[in-house]
């Protein structure tokens, strides 16, 4: 591994949080200097153990400006955003100021500061129902509801960026995260948790009622959508290989590129955890596709990327692992000062 900070500084907006703690690991062990910036809202001071921390808000533009002129970074991840799918359709507005005009402001804040690259966090969100899958990113864009619709409308901004001013970018689009980094003592703890694997787990504990089976009529082999669950440290992985992707603006899928059903999910959940875990079914939920897998060949070969989990089981065993983890700070590891 090589010594931190010797590769440069990256702001990570969003990195106290599930993903972008992750990341904040992943850059620290390839040699960067991961610099958080959250308003903790949602991300847990906890999470931050590779790197400094500054609170702020990326619609904050003077704490931008002050952050930037402070650790200079050389680019940017941007997890920073709402995510919750039920909420941004009871509440557009919230998702659309947040995701939307927190990322203008902070790409302003870039093109005045000089810094040209941008590696975005956004979804599968941005293509809706597909029509075909696996899908890959020629497939429509067509989201849904407001959350997708945001990160699509940040997206479109990113490439407009790109065109005047000279931002360079990578957008990755992925489907479920899931797992948790053991090595990091970091994991998925989201209030409320709407993920099915943490939700399935927490079941299993005992900690919560029985989950709900949302509709087993679907045309799948169970009845029960398929979903593809990829691990968040391959995640992170991605995003420290997308910095060193040159030129303009390129989009890639990231996922295994194999789907689980929830049924699935529930049996190898019980296995890894020699417990029964309880489910009763319920009706659909509108707007959800039966499949939603993931052709990444594009990442693979751009990034020279490969997901490393790609059991089921083994990346429930590690969230698994994460939920008896009690959550304790500490202190990150210093890193040199960026000269």
């Amino acid at each position: 591994m090589k010594r931190s900070g010797s590769k440069g500084c990256i702001l990570v907006t969003g990195g106290a949080g599930y993903i972008g703690s992750h990341a904040c690991k992943a850059l620290f062990d390839a040699g960067y200097r991961p610099v958080v910036y959250d308003n903790l809202i949602y991300g847990h001071r906890w999470a931050v153990r590779w790197g400094p921390l500054e609170i702020g808000d990326v619609a904050d533009r003077p704490a931008l400006d002050r952050v930037m002129a402070k650790y200079r970074p050389e680019a940017v991840m941007h997890f920073a955003a709402f995510t919750a799918v039920g909420e941004s359709v009871r509440d557009p507005g919230r998702y659309y100021r947040n995701n939307v005009a927190g990322s203008l402001t902070l790409l302003e804040a870039m093109r005045d500061h000089g810094i040209g690259k941008i590696v975005f966090s956004s979804t599968a969100a941005v293509y809706g129902m597909p029509e075909t899958s696996p899908v890959s990113e020629e497939a429509p864009l067509a989201p849904i509801n407001p959350y997708g619709a945001s990160k699509l409308m940040v997206e479109r901004m990113i490439r407009d960026f790109g065109l005047a001013h000279g931002i360079s970018s990578v957008i990755l689009r992925y489907f479920n995260a899931a797992g948790a980094e053991p090595e990091g003592g970091i994991g998925e703890d989201h209030d409320p948790e709407t993920h099915l694997i943490p939700l399935v787990i927490a079941a299993g504990l005992g900690r919560r009622g029985a989950i709900t089976v949302f509709g087993d009529d679907y045309d799948t082999p169970d009845g029960t959508c398929i979903r593809d669950y990829i691990h968040v440290s391959d995640l992170a992985d991605a995003h420290v290989r997308a910095l060193d992707h040159q030129g303009g603006c390129a989009a890639f899928n990231l996922g295994i590129g194999r789907g689980f059903s929830v049924k699935e999910v529930l049996t190898a959940a019980g296995e890894v955890m020699g417990k029964h875990i309880p489910a009763e079914m319920g009706p659909r939920r509108e707007g959800d596709p039966p499949r939603l897998v993931a052709d990444a060949g594009a990442a693979r070969r751009a990034l020279a990327w490969e997901p490393r989990h790609v059991a089921l089981r083994g990346i429930i065993e590690s969230a698994w692992k994460w939920a008896l983890t009690p959550r304790r700070a500490a202190p990150f590891r210093p890193s040199p000062p960026v000269p």
